[in-house]
C-alpha cells in the first residue's frame, strides 16, 4: 500500500524551461556564457557550500546584467515559474486519501524558499527537501537516504515521480517505486497500478 509520493520540481510540477534559455533570448547573449557558472559555482550553491547571491556578482557583468542580483533572481524565478496545474490540483486530493506528498529536489536555497512561499509550494506539500539543506544532489543516494531517515519513509510504500533516469535509478536502487514523468498520463498510470484511484 502506497503511504507517500514524492515528486521532483522541474520538468514535472514546474514547466517553464530554463532560466539560461529565457534569458538568452530575451536579452541577446549567447548560452554559452552561462555553461562555466552552471558547470562549477552553481554546484556548489545546490548543496548548500556557497551562497548564489555571491556568486552570481562575479558573473554579472559577463551576463550584461545591468540590474541587482536580487532583481536578476526575481527574473530567473519568475521566468520558470510555470506550474503544470493538472498535477498540482491532484496533490490535495491524494493528501486527502492520507498519502503523504513531498517535494525531493536539487534546488540552491533561494529558489527552495521561493518554491516554498511565492510559489505556494509550502503549503500545498508536507514538506521539501532540498538539496540545498539535504548537502547532497540527486542522484546521490544520500540524498534520498536522507529523506527516508527524516520521515521514517518505508521505500517499498513510497512513489517517485521525475524527469531524470539517473535520479529514477537511484530511488529504485534505494527500494522505492519510481516512474519517469514526462506528462500528465505516466502519472495517472503509475497510479492506477498502485490502485490509486483520482478523478
Amino acid at each position: 500500500m502506497i503511504k507517500t509520493i514524492l515528486f521532483d520540481t522541474d520538468g514535472v510540477l514546474v514547466r517553464g524551461g530554463r532560466f539560461s534559455d529565457h534569458y538568452a533570448e530575451k536579452y541577446g547573449v549567447s548560452k554559452d556564457v552561462f555553461s562555466n557558472f552552471f558547470t562549477n559555482e552553481f554546484k556548489n550553491c545546490l548543496v548548500g557550500k556557497a551562497d548564489l547571491k555571491e556568486k552570481l556578482l562575479e558573473f554579472l557583468p559577463e551576463w550584461q546584467w545591468k540590474g541587482t542580483v536580487n532583481d536578476l533572481l526575481e527574473y530567473w524565478f519568475q521566468s520558470e515559474n510555470i506550474v503544470d496545474t493538472k498535477l498540482t490540483s491532484q496533490i490535495p486530493q491524494i493528501k486527502h486519501m492520507g498519502i503523504k506528498c513531498y517535494l525531493a529536489t536539487n534546488q540552491e536555497k533561494y529558489r527552495t524558499e521561493f518554491l516554498r512561499n511565492q510559489m505556494g509550494f509550502g503549503d500545498l506539500f508536507h514538506e521539501i527537501f532540498s538539496s540545498a539543506y539535504i548537502g547532497f544532489c540527486k542522484p546521490q543516494k544520500e540524498f534520498f537516504q536522507s529523506i527516508i531517515e527524516t520521515v521514517d519513509l518505508k521505500p517499498e510504500e513510497t512513489l517517485y515521480f521525475d524527469d531524470d533516469e539517473k535520479n529514477i535509478e537511484s530511488a529504485q536502487n534505494m527500494g522505492i517505486h519510481s516512474y519517469l514523468y514526462k506528462d500528465f498520463s505516466d502519472f495517472e498510470k503509475a497510479l492506477k497500478l498502485h490502485n490509486i484511484s483520482i478523478s
